[in-house]
């Protein structure tokens, strides 16, 4: 029988360890060999991870794999470039899905994000890459921008196509709302990229975890979602700190970079519980439904959401094109036999 009192216990338990007991814990990187030693039950990628794991050199072949099989696959340049980028991404989520028992995330384009036609098309076409490899959908969420296209293309997937969607690049509550409307699995409310917004904007330099801008943010749309019994879930994303981390203990899934996981593994400080059901249900939110025109004119009074969800659009956008042209390069060295 063990003599260690639970309370000592608990201080020996790493931070990460006790976030687990009430959080899904995930893990966003494309360096799925930084994965391993934290034991995630998912992981998420973009096209920003794609793009800085694409320049090891311990993931070079999967570059080449990708442009052989573009190559193979024909077609004008831009065509084999495109079918290249599709096969890189689904490889790096074939080689997470070795390491990780749950799912992995894979984004769409998001210069796609203001068409829904074309993200669905992207959409079946990495599904399609997925199944051929042998995963079923089930263990892939289809990362979307949360532009209303975006979210639309989502409810599509979901209800026609039975494919699981994790909606990305979430700063606004209206956002929020639209989504569960749609029933998309997933969202991935932006912690830190909102925090980031009000330190730039008031001139704040710091702000407390309960207070953070972005926590409460997150935690607000949880209880939203809780109280009125939607079934989509919530995963905070884009941290700054571990204290943004375990304000959010509690909710239905967290996803972490290796550095933070780190971090937490090396903490033995109380995590509590701050996102409970009970609470949410006890909160004084009121149950709203948004059209296409209030979602705009909502999600268009927070400034903070308009310009982060450009700016993030923009930044993954450009992450997409400085793979492209590296895939450009290596590819005409291939053809010239280089």
């Amino acid at each position: 029988m063990s003599s260690v009192s639970p309370d000592k216990r608990r201080k020996m338990e790493s931070a990460l360890n006790q976030l687990k007991k009430h959080t899904v814990v995930v893990a966003d990187t494309g360096d799925f060999n930084a994965i391993e030693e934290y034991k995630p039950q998912d992981a998420t990628t973009n096209p920003s991870l794609i793009l800085a794991a694409a320049k090891m050199p311990a993931y070079q072949h999967l570059v080449d794999q990708a442009i052989k099989y573009g190559i193979a696959k024909g077609g004008t340049e831009d065509e084999q470039v495109a079918n290249t980028m599709d096969k890189l991404f689904v490889s790096f989520g074939l080689e997470i899905l070795k390491k990780v028992p749950g799912r992995v995330s894979t984004e769409v384009d998001a210069r796609l994000s203001f068409d829904k036609d074309e993200m669905l098309a992207k959409a079946l076409r990495i599904i399609a890459l997925y199944e051929e490899a042998g995963i079923g959908k089930e263990r892939v969420l289809i990362k979307l921008s949360s532009t209303w296209e975006g979210i639309q293309a989502g409810r599509e997937l979901e209800e026609k196509h039975g494919i699981h969607c994790n909606m990305t690049l979430l700063f606004s509550f209206a956002q929020a709302v639209a989504c569960a409307e749609a029933k998309v699995t997933l969202i991935s409310p932006f912690v830190g990229r909102i925090l980031d917004w009000y330190k730039e904007s008031t001139g704040r330099t710091s702000y407390e975890p309960h207070e953070d801008p972005g926590v409460l943010s997150v935690t607000k749309i949880y209880n939203y979602y809780k109280k009125f019994g939607y079934s989509t879930v919530v995963m905070g994303a884009s941290f700054r700190n571990t204290g943004q981390v375990k304000a959010l203990a509690g909710c239905d899934l967290l996803t972490i970079s290796p550095g933070l996981l780190a971090e937490l593994s090396k903490d033995h400080s109380v995590v509590t519980e701050m996102l409970k059901v009970e609470k949410a249900k006890a909160s004084d939110l009121e149950k709203i439904h948004l059209d296409e025109k209030d979602y705009r004119w909502e999600h268009n009074e927070d400034r903070m959401a308009v310009e982060k969800l450009s700016d993030g659009i923009r930044k993954f956008a450009a992450d997409a094109i400085k793979l492209e042209t590296m895939i450009k390069e290596k590819m005409l060295n291939v053809k010239n036999g280089k």
